[in-house]
């Protein structure tokens, strides 16, 4: 049963660093098309799957900041100089 520790601590190197490549390809100049906001969901998704049953807070707040990916940024608007939201 020791291999399973080992096993579980090379899964979360490996979610590690399928998060930091997810968050490289999440760069609004890489997901300009509905198709590659599409896949960047369908990654999200499949990580935040992958990364419920991790006990390495690692995982857990990429997790957090993938999902952060996916919601649409905002922009102030200003009309005669004044700011609308």
């Amino acid at each position: 049963m020791r291999n399973v520790g080992t096993i579980d601590l090379a899964l979360d190197e490996m979610l590690v660093n399928l998060a930091a490549i997810v968050l490289r390809l999440s760069k609004p100049e890489l997901t300009r098309t509905p198709e590659a906001r599409r896949a960047l969901a369908q990654s999200v998704h499949q990580y935040a799957v992958c990364a419920k049953r991790s006990n390495d807070p690692r995982v857990h707040e990429l997790k957090s900041q993938l999902e952060e990916t996916l919601k649409p940024s905002l922009r102030i608007v200003a009309i005669d100089g004044v700011e609308i939201s």
